[in-house]
């Protein structure tokens, strides 16, 4: 019998066909909208019926695939939906967080609170200003950066370049470790060691000695994993033209991978910007302009934040500078992640066609 009588003795089927391209959002606007009828009808909140409604996708992308397409193929669209339920679930609060933040902050962010104090202004009264919290952000958050950023370059090139045997292996131990720890570990640390024990007294240094032992595990994290990414070759060419390994280091390898270095640099700084505990413990606040963070309780935008809502007493005044210093924080935040992918992709190699 050939092959051709086989093939048309065999019962019809749509496996073979295909879905048309507008089925998933077909299968998404019908999900949503049974999804709100079952809220609607249980009495669930919003968040119930977009999760009822995810759960309603996901189980008629299988079953419509499942019917049309096959099992196998209605797998993999299963799969990509599970994909796409994932970052919705991902971006929906962060996309609340920042609507609510410039929904409410934007009441009182305008030049002159960006350009004032608190002063003499009670936390219950309406006027002030972040000044001196930005003020003393940015001092902190550079002590810090000095401190951490050479300490763990060095770290990571000594650990990728030189380090062999038990002290690489501790040093990578504790490293780990130090990636996990509690910002308020590292606060109470300072806290005993340099307030405490050497009567050194409440200062922005002192915060930024704490956001230090923060920052450090990331740099070196992030550094570590650029310099093994620069090719052996270009190593072998360098010792092989008689080199010293240190000039290597400096001319060839750590050159070759400056883009990445100062991305994960940008992103620890981004990391402790937003700290409070440490801040809370170690710098103390205060309602007027120090810009010696050597000397003196320091202000910050984090504690800012924390004193207008936790001294408010209900005053709205208040509420709105913590919203408003709030999104100055976001803002700030967001400046150093775009600064960091701008400066990846300058760095990045060229490729030409």
């Amino acid at each position: 019998m050939s092959t051709a009588a086989v093939t048309d003795k065999r019962p019809g089927t749509l496996r073979g066909a295909s879905l048309p391209a507008w089925t998933p959002w077909a299968i998404a606007a019908g999900s949503l909208a049974l999804g709100a009828g079952i809220g609607t009808a249980t009495g669930g909140s919003t968040i119930q019926s977009g999760l009822i409604a995810a759960l309603l996708f996901i189980l008629g992308t299988f079953g419509i695939a499942a019917r049309v397409e096959g099992r196998r193929q209605a797998k993999d669209r299963v799969a990509t939906s599970l994909v796409w339920v994932a970052f919705l679930l991902a971006v929906i609060p962060l996309a609340s967080l920042i609507w609510e933040t410039v929904k409410r902050g934007v009441k009182v962010f305008d030049f002159y609170f960006l350009s004032h104090s608190m002063g003499v202004v009670a936390d219950t009264e309406t006027g002030g200003g972040i000044y001196h919290a930005i003020l003393g952000t940015l001092e902190q958050v550079g002590l810090a950066s000095v401190i951490a950023v050479p300490v763990g370059v060095l770290t990571a090139v000594y650990l990728v370049e030189y380090g062999q045997g038990r002290l690489s292996r501790a040093i990578t131990f504790f490293v780990d470790v130090m990636t996990g720890i509690p910002s308020i570990v590292a606060g109470l640390f300072v806290l005993s060691f340099w307030i405490l024990i050497l009567d050194m007294g409440y200062s922005g240094f002192a915060g930024s000695l704490a956001l230090a032992i923060l920052m450090m595990p990331v740099v070196v994290r992030s550094t570590e994993e650029m310099l093994k990414l620069v090719p052996n070759e270009l190593r072998e060419a360098s010792l092989a033209l008689g080199i010293p390994k240190w000039r290597t280091i400096l001319k060839v390898v750590l050159p070759t991978s400056i883009g990445g270095i100062t991305t994960g640099v940008m992103l620890a700084i981004a990391r402790i910007t937003g700290e409070t505990a440490p801040v809370l413990l170690l710098v103390w606040g205060t309602s007027f302009i120090n810009s010696n963070p050597f000397q003196d309780p320091q202000a910050s935008l984090p504690l800012y934040i924390y004193q207008q809502y936790a001294n408010s007493a209900g005053s709205g005044a208040a509420y709105d500078r913590a919203w408003a210093a709030a999104l100055a924080l976001i803002a700030f935040v967001m400046i150093l992640n775009m600064v960091a992918r701008g400066i990846a992709r300058w760095k990045a190699p060229k490729t030409g066609r």
